[in-house]
């Protein structure tokens, strides 16, 4: 901010950047650097001067790694994660207290809009307890089932959880996921049961769900309102108390493992890291377990929750490291980093992450689909679980085949692109990866494998190339009051459920386990079950495998011509009224032609549904004053033959936004 006026104290230009000229302006409280602190007038924020708010640096070798605790916060759907999160950051001083702190962790504008945390986040704080001062990382994590991979991510970083309970609605699905997500990964567990200032809270009986479900005393339970901040403090004094240090020793050589990034435009990745062993400092070199290229470390230092530079990071602590990559390949997440000539044995990484969803994204336009390349390419780094496959399609151009964990993954994603990189895409129906298993040796020759995969439709094999095809299944874990036991089994029978279990956790909540066709699930299960259940009901799944199906692949014919967008993988029994719902909505949303339009479904050589768009027709018979009945035969007749030659020789053009409006999932049909 620079003002033209006279001239300022310690400045030799008229061009003065505070003082004199912000007199003028009747601005007192901007005064020249040379006065900052000076007079006891208040300070401008710094933040109006850019990066003026960078706190001094603080020294991380004040934190020995037996006085770190690394956590994360899990559980179901909105049951306080992210208002807990901002009690601890408020009551170690690391934010100042106000009543707009809301969901502080949740930056995207994606997670603001919905009310929903999409990516784990983490944050250091600093808490004086009995004269010792500790370094506790926190991650706040995501509770949809969707985002599941997000939390095993975390995970990896922590020796501990904070495992919220809603003590109102008390264990749901997502809550004994979660749990057994940290317990297969030998973590300390702390339950904490949240929102016991509700006038239906009842902590007792969510307390004796805890110990059915997990097996955990319930005196071990804490109860707390993260909203009214009621008992908060003794949750930082268990994490003290019941979560262990971490194992690093900063003599040995360094180890760190890349558990997510970022991308930033001018500094490039932004790895978020968490130490196992040994240092690293600025100007270090480090190597890529991965990549193998070396790179120099340009800035380390803390989430805090802003980043906060430092001079270095020591074993056991968590935060991230700037280091000239400049390329999105580079910061592999699950990666381990090492000190330049004194390598290490990498650390396990994570599993890549299993799409349960795919579809094809499109631009709009193909101008812009070294745009979309690069936007996803960017995205994808920030959210490693979904993958990529070049696509092509005759009607849509060039694209891509992206796989998703979950249905609102893929809302999630495509508004993110939408909001962060201004990019507006098509998207194709959602399918699952069927398998088939191929009959001749000379088909497994040509494909090199006897099982393959399938992830478009329009790749789906003939029955006579194949001996059976494979679909997904998940295991589904359905919790629900009673009442409505009777209503959502009918659902999941409807689904091609198969009950594989059936549990009461408390007198009043049953624990329903079944077997589901992944492809039966994933467009609107979910919202079925809510309305069935009044919103009570939760639900959470897991991959089961593959199971032998009866399977066929249904064409979509416009005048006899297959639109292979369209072209759809369906069980056997459910062909005929899917078909007829495609083709409902094809006759909605094609332009009228000149001629008729036969859109049909069709598996293999035999029809299954059909609807007709009826063709324009000029009114021949108008010239015809009354006159013999043959007259009005023979130009009826000329015209009909003129519709049928301009059939054969016309063709369909299907515009892009009836194969959005078709392609879209609409529950009501």
């Amino acid at each position: 901010m620079w003002l033209l006026a006279g001239r300022g104290p310690r400045c030799g230009r008229a061009l003065v950047p505070w003082a004199s000229g912000a007199a003028c302006l009747g601005l007192p409280w901007l005064r020249c650097p040379a006065t900052r602190g000076s007079t006891a007038e208040p300070w401008a924020p710094a933040r109006l001067y850019g990066s003026g708010d960078r706190k001094e640096k603080i020294d991380m070798s004040r934190f020995p790694a037996e006085n770190i605790r690394n956590f994360s916060v899990i559980a179901h759907v909105d049951h306080g994660k992210s208002t807990l999160a901002d009690r601890l950051l408020e009551l170690t001083g690391t934010i100042d207290k106000t009543k707009n702190n809301k969901q502080v962790l949740d930056k995207l504008q994606v997670e603001r809009e919905r009310g929903i945390t999409v990516k784990a986040q983490t944050a250091s704080l600093f808490y004086n307890c009995e004269g010792k001062q500790y370094l506790l990382n926190l991650i706040d994590t995501p509770g949809h089932v969707d985002f599941s991979y997000e939390v095993s991510r975390s995970l990896s970083a922590c020796q501990g959880v904070l495992l919220v309970v809603d003590a109102n609605e008390g264990i749901q699905a997502q809550t004994v996921a979660n749990f057994f997500l940290a317990f297969e990964a030998q973590l300390s567990v702390i339950p904490v049961i949240n929102k016991i200032d509700l006038k239906n809270a009842d902590p007792e009986r969510v307390e004796k769900q805890i110990e059915k479900a997990f097996d955990i005393p319930s005196d071990e339970c804490i109860k707390i309102s993260a909203k009214l901040g009621t008992n908060v403090e003794s949750v930082l004094q268990a994490v003290i108390e019941r979560i262990p240090p971490p194992q690093g020793h900063c003599k040995n050589p360094l180890r760190a493992l890349v558990f997510d990034s970022t991308f930033d435009q001018y500094r490039g990745v932004i790895a978020n890291i968490a130490l196992f062993d040994g240092v690293v400092s600025k100007g270090d070199k480090i190597v890529s377990a991965h990549t193998q290229k070396i790179y120099e470390v340009n800035e380390v230092g803390i989430l805090n929750p802003n980043e906060q530079p430092t001079d270095k990071l020591y074993a056991g602590q968590v935060g991230y490291l700037i280091a000239g990559m400049k390329d999105v390949t580079e910061a592999q997440i699950g990666d381990t980093l090492y000190l330049h000539k004194q390598p290490v044995e990498p650390l396990p990484g994570f599993k890549s992450a299993k799409p349960m969803v795919f579809a094809g994204m499109y631009p709009i336009d193909q101008s812009e689909y070294n745009n979309l390349k690069s936007a996803i390419e960017k995205l994808t780094l920030n959210d490693s679980s979904v993958t990529v496959y070049r696509d092509s399609s005759l009607a849509l151009g060039a694209g891509w085949r992206l796989g998703f964990l979950g249905l609102l993954h893929m809302e999630v994603f495509n508004q993110r692109l939408e909001q962060e990189y201004n990019a507006s895409v098509i998207l194709t129906t959602p399918t699952v990866p069927y398998k088939a298993v191929l009959s001749s040796a000379k088909l497994i020759k040509e494909y090199r494998e006897k099982e393959i995969t399938i992830i478009n439709p329009a790749q789906f094999p003939e029955k006579s190339k194949v001996t059976e095809y494979l679909e997904p299944v998940v295991l589904g874990t359905v919790i629900t009051p009673d009442e409505y036991t009777g209503k959502i089994m009918m659902l999941c029978q409807a689904r091609r459920g198969v009950q594989k279990n059936m549990m009461y956790i408390d007198q009043h909540r049953v624990m329903l386990k079944y077997l589901f066709p992944l492809n039966e699930i994933v467009v609107d299960f979910y919202d079925s079950l809510k309305s069935l259940s009044s919103g009570y009901a939760s639900f959470d799944y897991e991959d089961a495998g593959y199971q032998t199906a009866e399977l066929v692949k249904m064409d979509i014919l416009l005048n006899g011509n297959i639109v292979e967008e369209l072209v759809t993988v369906v069980h056997k029994d459910k062909a005929h009224s899917v078909g007829k719902v495609i083709c409902e909505r094809l006759k909605d949303s094609l332009p009228r032609q000149l001629f008729e339009i036969a859109i049909q479904a069709a598996i293999g050589s035999k029809i299954i549904a059909r609807e007709t768009v009826k063709a324009y027709r000029k009114n021949v018979l108008a010239k015809c004053y009354g006159g013999d009945i043959t007259r009005k035969m023979k130009l009826l007749k000329r015209q009909a033959e003129g519709k049928k030659k301009l059939r054969k020789v016309g063709n369909i053009e299907v515009p892009k936004d009836a194969f959005i409006k078709v392609l879209k999932t609409q529950p009501d049909k």
